[in-house]
């Protein structure tokens, strides 16, 4: 996991709010099951058109991060290799270990968040992974966003070997530690300098509750062993005391999406992470969609949450690369010029 120092990178004063899309970009797998490296099937990517065209309409230049199987699979290589030339996306790297060569880790659940390889398998995967999308989709990388968000200690030395610039792996107040992976409670909400020069731009978690700006230390308190034993996380949400939201449309609706947004924004926030995963787009290709009607209500979801960012909030959609010339402007160390 990452470590400070985090130095913040400030935008102006002033600006509308700004959404930056986030597409992980993947194979489709059983959730439920351990990790295959034989589940490589990317079926989902032809889907990816039905939300492209909400982007486009509402002026939102997605980033897919995109991951071994997408990239190497000529088809679906393909639809992003025409998106990217045509100024339609932005293409990003996805690192998900377990159908990434080269092999060597041991398959379980501790290995596949990638930050937890030793050093030197870690840099061989992403380097083959960087190479991959630069031949097949005609981009050459330098955002990156850590399958199962999992940035250990070694990944910043690492991306800023291979040419990496900016990082989205991030998932403040939260801990995936029980099975391996990073914790980041206590980390930035808002987009900061790491590691010598990179820019760290988090997703998107609130606590939209009664309890306000003590909804995030309540959580905390909440999913402990003792809070979750006496079942306090679903009583605090219940009594709307705390709720703990992601901005995503997997498994929130639009209404808790345009709640979390007006709340965060009420509170000074510029910049708003809306992420899911390309399997979403494919019944039965992740837990969030299992049928037609679900894919379509999924998209009214997406539809509806935009209408309000660039309606009723004011907002208007950016990228990564926006966000870091505006932070630049203002605070960069001097490294990150380099």
């Amino acid at each position: 996991m990452i470590g400070a120092p985090f130095r913040p990178a400030r935008l102006p004063a002033g600006l509308p709010p700004l959404l930056l899309v986030v597409v992980d970009t993947e194979e489709e797998f059983d959730w439920s099951k351990p990790h295959d490296p034989m589940s490589r099937s990317v079926a989902s990517i032809a889907e990816q058109r039905h939300a492209q065209a909400l982007f486009e309409q509402f002026g939102v230049k997605p980033t897919y991060v995109v991951d071994h199987p997408v990239a190497a699979t000529e088809a679906s290589a393909a639809v992003f290799k025409d998106w990217a030339a045509t100024g339609r996306c932005l293409i990003g790297a996805h690192l998900h270990p377990w159908v990434n060569p080269p092999e060597g880790e041991a398959l379980n659940a501790r290995n596949s968040y990638p930050g937890n390889l030793p050093a030197e398998l870690e840099r061989e995967k992403l380097r083959i992974l960087t190479g991959t999308i630069a031949a097949n989709i005609g981009v050459q990388p330098k955002i990156y966003k850590a399958g199962r968000y999992g940035l250990g200690a070694n990944t910043p030395g690492i991306l800023k070997e291979l040419g990496y610039e900016i990082d989205l792996s991030v998932v403040p107040a939260t801990d995936f530690s029980e099975d391996g992976g990073p914790n980041f409670k206590g980390y930035p909400h808002d987009p900061y300098w790491f590691g010598g020069g990179l820019l760290e731009i988090p997703l998107t978690r609130g606590y939209p509750g009664i309890l306000g700006r003590f909804g995030e230390p309540a959580h905390h308190l909440a999913t402990s062993g003792l809070g979750r034993a006496l079942r306090l996380p679903g009583i605090l949400a219940r009594l709307r005391l705390v709720e703990r939201i992601p901005l995503t449309p997997e498994g929130m609706s639009a209404a808790d999406n345009c709640r979390l947004t007006r709340y965060l924004a009420k509170a000074g926030r510029q910049v708003f992470t809306y992420a899911y995963h390309s399997s979403s787009l494919l019944p039965g290709g992740a837990p969030y969609v299992r049928t037609l009607d679900e894919r379509q209500a999924f998209l009214d979801g997406i539809e509806a949450f935009l209408e309000f960012f660039t309606g009723e909030l004011g907002g208007r959609g950016t990228t990564p690369w926006e966000i870091k010339s505006l932070a630049a402007g203002t605070d960069i160390p001097g490294s990150a010029a380099d």
